[in-house]
């Protein structure tokens, strides 16, 4: 029995596209985004796009892109339709397990390294806490090529991850812990080895009752929402830090751009100093980081 072609949603065989009439379908979705999508169904730059518009698509790619227009089309982010994300150098693998790196967090990372940036040949101890992707542990692990990077989360999928991660982006001076927080560290007699010149996190910071979480249902509400209005795991890392840094040793967080001053306050109230808040891409405080006094 003859089967039935598959269609678009224009109706016509899928395998009677170009590059051209692909992109031509209407849709609610912004053309580069669907230009970004059709480029990465096909493994192709955008200027390919352009010179060979002409050029026929097989059904298979057709397929793929008419059901990835879709999931965009049901509010999919963008990020989890490609599975990667852009983050500093390199492209994080990135699922519903995992935050959606932000280019705000790339502030996190011109934190520490402007704060360091006469010891990047040397060996330090870098401990990244809730690392999901792994984006912010392994960007400092290749900057920090010397030096031993551990990356904790209590989601051993975020894990899967950020392994992943690791491997496909080329470092090997990182590992990976299971657990909440310092938990994995918290030995009776711990030693120099869990002592660290740098502690960094992204935690969750977002108040549960915060309307902006209606927006953000794709990605996993335990990386994003913390008790105490959002202030409950900062507060936990910034009190527990002393007992994990070196003398000297440096904390930077990232914070919701409305809790500046109440992250600052926690940071000197706790020991810390040199305290100051850098602003994001948006103009808003987004990262506090401190030195141990």
């Amino acid at each position: 029995m003859r089967q039935e072609a598959i269609t678009s949603p224009m109706n016509n065989p899928i395998s009677s596209y170009s590059i051209q009439s692909l992109l031509a379908v209407p849709s609610t979705v912004e053309k580069h985004i669907r230009k970004q999508l059709l480029g990465e169904c096909l493994h192709v730059g955008q200027t390919y796009l352009i010179t060979h518009d002409s050029e026929m698509v097989t059904a298979e790619i057709a397929t793929q892109y008419f059901a990835a227009l879709e999931e965009l089309i049901a509010g999919k982010p963008f990020a989890y339709v490609l599975g990667k994300q852009s983050f500093w150098q390199h492209e994080f693998l990135v699922n519903e397990h995992t935050l959606i790196p932000r280019p705000d967090t790339e502030r996190l990372i011109e934190a520490v390294l402007n704060h360091h940036k006469n010891s990047l040949s040397k060996s330090m101890n870098i401990l990244d806490l809730g690392t999901g992707s792994g984006c912010i542990a392994i960007t400092l692990a290749d900057e920090f090529k010397n030096s031993s990077v551990r990356a904790v989360d209590k989601s051993p999928e975020a894990l899967s991850v950020a392994t992943q991660n690791a491997k496909r982006i080329g470092v090997n001076n990182i590992a990976f812990f299971e657990g909440s927080w310092y938990d994995p560290f918290m030995t009776v007699n711990a030693d120099e080895s869990n002592k660290f010149d740098i502690i960094v996190s992204n935690p969750p910071y977002i108040d549960p009752n915060d309307p902006h979480l209606a927006g953000l249902t794709d990605e996993p509400i335990s990386a994003l929402i913390a008790d105490n209005k959002g202030m409950a795991d900062i507060c936990h890392i910034v009190k527990t830090a002393p007992q994990f840094l070196q003398p000297q040793g440096f904390l930077a967080i990232e914070h919701g751009y409305n809790q500046g001053e109440q992250v600052r306050g926690v940071f000197l109230s706790n020991g810390f100093g040199d305290v100051i808040t850098v602003k994001d891409y948006g103009d808003n405080e987004r990262v506090t980081l401190g030195v141990i006094n």
